[in-house]
């Protein structure tokens, strides 16, 4: 199920939604339905040991998944 970031026209509150078709959802703070989809931003990918390095940036593989010097050996 997609979920989409929201700008409310009336109140500028920022919110996300489970949204099907094309209903437009309700603000939680001011309960009005004149909400505006907003382009997503990118979210990062880390290694998951704190470091905030990204898959590009994580060591010397081809990946940040494997060991194995390129993607063909763990198969991204």
């Amino acid at each position: 199920m997609p979920i989409y970031e929201y700008i409310c026209e009336k109140c500028g509150n920022e919110f996300e939604d489970i949204v099907f078709g094309e209903d437009a959802p309700f603000c939680p703070k001011c309960g009005k339905n004149k909400a505006r989809r907003l382009m997503s931003r990118p979210a990062r990918y880390t290694d998951g040991s704190g470091g905030g390095e990204d898959s590009s940036s994580a060591g010397s593989s081809g990946c940040a998944g494997c060991s194995g010097g390129n993607c063909a050996s763990c198969g991204r």
